[in-house]
């Protein structure tokens, strides 16, 4: 509730502190007093709108500030905690000050706990903690955008809004995975033909890790065995074929053993010597003939060794890899395919998934749309009832249900709610703003708020001349159901209506008077709080005019029971 204003050089007023209670609070005075600079200058430091035009002439700025209570675990501790904002935390309420300087040239600041703010963030802060309901009063309950809010709070729907909200979170969330699931099956589906023809081909070819480097030395060693065997065979042919070595030393050495008969022995170291050569040259020719039947190789199994190198290389070149990773491809190959029957499964078992969410989150705001109509008739009714005390006899209320295509269902159910009123018999339903008159919105509210009284959302509600234009009876209903709202919330009037100043606990008035500043003469505003007699007087002046008689404070005594 708001516990005090602070006003300092706003447009009439120098210097203003005003200290509320809760319950009804009167605010009257007589026309053009500056009763509108009150509620402009609360609008300015819950966030409203700053005007340069609102600094008081002469000075360089202007300071509103608005002290608030609100209890402990209230939603807007919690803003305050995010933002980082400081509050004191008492054991029962906690204090929240509002604070909005605006200097001559437009410019303003905004503050909490003199922190300071973002404006949103002040408007937002302010539009929790008061309604200001005035002639062209747009927020509250004449802005259709809280409508649907204010009636689920009517019919206590926070459960059913709960399994709406959680069963279309789970859905769109289903959605998600299966879109996700679907595009990488349909991207696996589209390579699905080429990993298959290349898992073939790898699992024909059975690449083996190292078999490239294996392969490559084989043939090479083949190759360089070929040429060494056509080496000893010529180099055989030379050893043994006739006119060789082998055959001329032979020839040689019977020559020189029919010499050796005739010559007595003298050729005899000689002939050793050859014979050992010829041994020698003998183990030679049998160690290079064994030589080279090591070298003998199958040319067909040459061609085999590098047809194989030359298709693991060929494979390793398309794939553009390493050829000892080519086994590895394969393997790859082959967990996508898997991946794509898991895949094609998964995508299957979403859609079941996500037809089951889609049915539950149906059911749950049909519900939610059968409550709400049911609480939307039940509220018109409780509304039109509380119509012909205010002087809106003709009128009709009713709360009007536009429903979403299914594609627009969301977490917030499968309809637009808006409140409508028609003034006249025969004349079209439309939204209040558009409909009723200044004096009319005012009763309309008063009506609405009565009925929601439980639901109020805000701890302090201010009605600006909701009396314009209505008297005696009509005066005293509205005054009767002030009195009913003011049980749950603090309510501030401004009224011009006896009837309705006389229900309240506590009284302002509120006065323009002329006062010297130096040489000149200049208009304030000025504002005090009426005692018991005062209260009697300004009740009587409201009732009489100018001239209180003893009969206006009669009057006035009837009206205050005294």
């Amino acid at each position: 509730m708001l516990r005090s204003l602070n006003i300092k050089d706003i447009v009439l007023i120098d210097r203003l502190q005003m200290d509320f209670d809760g319950g009804l609070c009167v605010l009257s005075g007589e026309t053009g007093a500056g009763k509108s600079i009150l509620l402009s200058s609360l609008g300015l430091a819950t966030g409203g709108r700053a005007e340069r035009e609102l600094v008081r002439h002469g000075a360089d700025q202007g300071t509103v500030s608005a002290v608030f209570s609100v209890v402990a675990g209230h939603r807007i501790l919690k803003l305050l905690d995010e933002q980082n904002l400081e509050y004191e935390n008492l054991e029962l309420d906690c204090e929240i000050i509002l604070r909005r300087n605006i200097h001559k040239d437009g410019r303003s600041r905004a503050f909490i706990n003199d922190q300071p703010v973002s404006a949103g963030f002040l408007r937002q802060i302010g539009g929790m903690l008061i309604e200001i309901h005035g002639q062209h009063d747009e927020r509250g309950l004449l802005n259709a955008a809280g409508h649907r809010d204010h009636l689920d709070a009517y019919g206590h729907f926070e459960g059913t809004l709960k399994k709406v909200s959680q069963s279309y979170q789970g859905w769109k969330k289903l959605k998600k995975l299966l879109a996700e699931e679907e595009k990488n099956l349909e991207a696996a589906q589209a390579d699905e033909e080429y990993i298959r023809h290349n898992l073939t081909e790898l699992e024909e070819l059975s690449p083996l890790i190292g078999e490239e480097e294996e392969l490559a030395k084989k043939r090479s060693q083949m190759m360089q065995g070929e040429k060494m065997a056509e080496g000893l065979a010529s180099a055989l042919d030379s050893l043994r074929n006739r006119g060789g070595t082998d055959s001329t030393l032979q020839s040689n050495m019977r020559n020189l053993e029919h010499l050796s008969a005739a010559a007595a022995g003298i050729l005899e170291p000689s002939l050793e010597i050859l014979e050992r050569s010829s041994i020698e040259l003998g183990a030679a020719i049998a160690s290079l003939e064994e030589v080279q039947r090591d070298l003998e190789f199958d040319p067909h199994e040459l061609e085999g060794a590098e047809e194989r190198l030359f298709a693991l290389r060929a494979a390793a070149r398309k794939h553009q890899v390493m050829a000892d990773n080519l086994s590895e491809l394969k393997d790859d190959f082959k967990a996508k395919l898997e991946n794509l029957e898991h895949s094609d499964k998964e995508v299957k078992r979403l859609q079941k998934e996500l037809e089951i969410a889609r049915i539950t989150f149906e059911k749950n705001v049909v519900i939610l749309s059968e409550k709400r109509k049911k609480a939307g008739d039940n509220l018109s009714r409780l509304v039109n009832k509380e119509l012909p005390p205010l002087k809106l006899a003709t009128a009709k209320f009713r709360v009007h249900f536009d429903a979403l295509d299914k594609n627009h269902w969301n977490m917030d159910g499968g309809e637009h709610v808006e409140f409508e009123i028609t003034t006249n018999p025969g004349t079209p339903f439309g939204s209040l703003i558009k409909i009723a008159s200044g004096g009319e919105l005012s009763r309309f509210t008063l009506a609405l708020k009565v009925v929601l009284a439980e639901k109020v959302a805000v701890s302090t509600l201010i009605f600006d001349e909701i009396d314009q234009g209505v008297g005696g009876a009509v005066a005293d209903a509205i005054g009767e159901r002030l009195r009913i709202l003011s049980k749950d919330a603090q309510i501030m009037v401004i009224t011009h209506s006896p009837q309705v100043a006389a229900s309240g606990m506590d009284h302002w008035f509120i006065r323009k008077e002329e006062e010297k500043d130096g040489a000149k003469i200049r208009m304030a505003t000025r504002v005090r709080q009426l005692d018991k007699n005062q209260r009697r007087e300004e009740i009587a002046r409201m009732l009489s005019g100018a001239i209180i008689t003893d009969e206006a404070r009669a009057a006035a005594d009837t009206l205050l029971k005294i």
